[in-house]
Parts: structure tokens; C-alpha cells; sequence
């Protein structure tokens, strides 16, 4: 109250931003940089690996495309049945613990079907952990900063797709001199990647913390109609996308064999590794800037220009074949404009799918039916575009691409 009576209010503060640093988003990026070390280490050297086993792009891209889709149908039922069940950790922590045993299963490989096998193998348990890991995420932290917690987990991931084939490419630099046999090397590589992957899955035992929520009873045709419609149209747009949106391995295959003529095998293959780090590590730099701009302003605009950066990535493969564009520098421009692609949409997805269903017992199986779209995405989109490629040319498979990423972007810009 001053000299004249009248009461002084006090000066209007914001109020303080909620944590959202906590034990389980710690823990998750953790569990998340480990387990991407050692998958990664895994597919930078593979394109190397079935070129050495003399093995084709389509069937490069058949493994990758069958291995997506047994990973997305199995999204589709892990996130409901952790919806019915009430709890989430023990089945993710299998998962993990999966998909690190799956690593050394490719030093066995003398033929495209043990890769399948083993490739089938990780990805079944990347499939099964995703949507349960996403809604403990998307439960652990408000809404309001949900995007920096999805950033900051896809951030930690791609840490780890860093170090991972700087780790790969770095044991083949020192192992391919001492053997006689092209595939040795590798094999050595892919037992030494059992440490990270199996070290991810005690790290998620021993950090994350699980708040159980009361079980569903609802059947799993009721849950999955029960999602919101907004989520169903902004699913459509995801899924345009995903038809284009090919396994990175084939971009490294594409890299690899542009650079083969003027580095021989062995050397343009760890070129195209090193190119891949540096997706990665655009992928990691822009993963945490992108769920903080999405806090602030929205996602969906972003998200469309996260699609469109992955059609102009996809278009300047094109070119290179077709005009023999061969510059590392140019080469790593797009394996970066590939990697900002990349961050937007493993951090956006996934806090968009948060927003739109905020009923947390919907929102397992909402990752779970958002994973098995992009899973079926992939799926398609790694086959045609290995297939084409094989058939006719790059050129016809990136421009495959391309179109099919812009035309996702289109149909995400103008969702409502």
C-alpha cells in the first residue's frame, strides 16, 4: 500500500517453464545412444558386406523393406497390448535386449537370407520397444514441452549414429589389410556391435522408471476406431510420405557406387560411411532445435518442410547419376539435407501423435498404428526403389522418391 492508500500489485510474472530433464528422458537417451551405436555400426558397413558376398541393390532393398515391415506390424500390436496391460518397461526392455542379440547374428551371413534373417530379427525388437518407449516418453513430461523431450531422445539416438560408423568405418580402415577375404572385416565388426546393443538394453532395466496406469479393457479394433480423426488425417499425409521415404542404406549404396569408379571398393565404401556420419550428424544437431521451435510455433508446418528437405535430398541423388555430380562436398550437402529431414520427422512424429491423442490409454496403440504406417511406408518404399533401380536406374528410383516426399509434404501443409 503506498502514501495514498492504494494497494501495490505486485509486478506479473511468467510462470516457470515445467522439468522436463527427468530420470526417464535421461534414461531413454541413454538407453537410445547405446542402442543406435551398435545398430549403426551395423548399417554403414552393410551395403559393403553384400557387395562383397556379391549381392544386388534390390536385394539390398528387399531386406530392408521386409525387415520394416515385420518391425511396423509388430508396433502395431506391441502398443495395444501395452495399452491392455497397463504397463510398458519389461516388454521394451525385451525389445532392446532383441535387437542388441541381433547384431552379432550377421557374422554368420553367406547369403542374402541370413541377413534377412538377422536383420528381420533387430528390427522385430525395434518394432516391439518403439511405441511403448514413445508413450512412457510422451507420459513423462507436460505437453508443453513435449517436443524438447522427443528432441532430446531422437538428439541421443543420432549421438549414437555418429559414433557408431565412425566406429565402423574406423575397425574396417584398420582390420581390411590383415585379410585375405572381403567379408572378414565385417563379420569382426558385427560381433564387436553386441556390446552397445546388449549394454542399451541393461541401461533401460536400470533407469527408467514406470508409473503403471490402469489396464484397457477395450478390444483392439475399438481402440484403434477410437482415435481421434485428426490423428487418421494427419496419418494419411505421414503415410504419402513414408511411400518415399527408402532405408539410408540405400543411400549410402547410392554414394558408394557413384565414388567406385574413382576409389575402388573398399575406399569408397568408407567415403560413403564418413558421408553418412555426416547425416547423422546434421540428423543429431538439428533434433532438440527442431522439438523446441515446435514447442513455440507448432509442428505441422515444420513437419511439411522436414518432408519437403527429404524430396530435395532424394531429387539431388538424381541429379548426381544423372550428370555425374560426383563432389564429396556435394555428396555430404545431401546426406545433410537428408539428416535435417531426418531430425524433423523422428522428432515431430512423434510429439505430434502426443498431441493429438491425449488420452493416454489410446496412446500406445496410437504409436503402435503410427509406427505400422511408416513401417508399410518403408516397406514399399525400400523394395521400389531397390527394384527400379535394379530394373532401370537410379534415376527412375530417386525420382520415385522425390515425388512421393513432396506430395506427403503437400498433404501435411494443408492438414487441418
Amino acid at each position: 500500500m503506498n502514501a495514498s492508500g492504494e494497494t501495490i500489485q505486485p509486478p506479473e510474472t511468467a510462470p516457470p517453464e515445467p522439468v522436463w530433464l527427468n530420470r526417464n528422458v535421461v534414461g531413454m537417451g541413454t538407453t537410445s545412444l547405446l542402442s543406435d551405436t551398435g545398430h549403426e555400426m551395423i548399417t554403414v558397413l552393410l551395403p559393403g558386406f553384400l557387395t562383397a558376398l556379391g549381392l544386388s541393390s534390390a536385394a539390398l532393398g528387399t531386406v530392408e523393406g521386409v525387415a520394416d515391415s515385420v518391425s511396423s506390424f509388430v508396433k502395431l500390436g506391441s502398443g495395444w497390448v501395452s495399452d491392455r496391460l497397463g504397463r510398458r518397461k519389461e516388454l521394451a526392455a525385451g525389445g532392446y535386449l532383441l535387437t542388441g542379440l541381433s547384431n552379432g547374428l550377421f557374422a554368420l551371413a553367406h547369403g542374402w537370407l541370413i541377413v534377412l534373417a538377422a536383420r528381420t530379427v533387430g528390427w522385430f525388437g525395434r518394432g516391439f520397444r518403439t511405441p511403448l518407449r514413445n508413450a512412457m516418453l510422451a507420459n513423462s513430461v507436460p505437453a508443453q514441452v513435449r517436443g524438447k523431450a522427443f528432441g532430446f531422445e531422437r538428439a541421443s539416438d543420432t549421438i549414437g549414429a555418429i559414433i557408431g560408423p565412425l566406429v565402423g568405418v574406423g575397425l574396417l580402415g584398420v582390420l581390411r589389410p590383415y585379410s585375405a577375404n572381403a567379408s572378414i572385416p565385417y563379420r569382426i565388426i558385427f560381433l564387436i556391435g553386441l556390446i552397445p546393443g546388449l549394454g542399451a538394453a541393461i541401461a533401460f532395466t536400470i533407469s527408467v522408471r514406470e508409473q503403471r496406469g490402469a489396464p484397457s479393457r477395450t478390444a483392439f479394433w475399438a481402440t484403434v476406431w477410437a482415435l481421434p480423426q485428426s490423428f487418421w488425417r494427419a496419418l494419411f499425409g505421414i503415410g504419402v510420405f513414408g511411400m518415399g521415404d527408402f532405408a539410408r542404406t540405400l543411400m549410402i549404396l547410392a554414394a558408394t557406387q557413384l565414388l567406385l569408379p574413382q576409389y575402388g571398393l573398399q575406399r569408397a565404401a568408407q567415403i560413403a560411411g564418413l558421408l553418412y556420419v555426416g547425416h547423422n550428424a546434421f540428423h543429431a544437431a538439428y533434433s532438440y532445435p527442431v522439438g523446441v521451435f515446435s514447442d513455440r510455433f507448432g509442428r505441422r508446418g515444420l513437419l511439411a518442410l522436414g518432408y519437403l528437405a527429404g524430396a530435395l535430398a532424394s531429387f539431388g541423388f538424381l541429379a548426381a547419376f544423372l550428370w555425374h555430380l560426383l563432389p564429396i562436398v556435394y555428396l555430404l550437402s545431401l546426406f545433410g539435407l537428408a539428416g535435417f529431414s531426418m531430425a524433423v520427422v523422428d522428432a515431430l512424429e512423434g510429439a505430434w501423435t502426443g498431441d493429438l491423442v491425449t488420452v493416454e490409454t489410446l496412446r500406445g496403440t496410437a504409436y503402435g498404428v503410427l509406427g505400422t504406417v511408416n513401417g508399410v511406408g518403408d516397406l514399399l518404399a525400400s523394395v521400389v526403389v531397390g527394384s527400379l533401380w535394379t530394373a532401370f536406374s537410379p534415376v527412375a528410383a530417386f525420382g520415385y522418391a522425390a515425388l512421393l516426399m513432396a506430395a506427403g509434404a503437400a498433404v501435411i501443409y494443408r492438414h487441418r
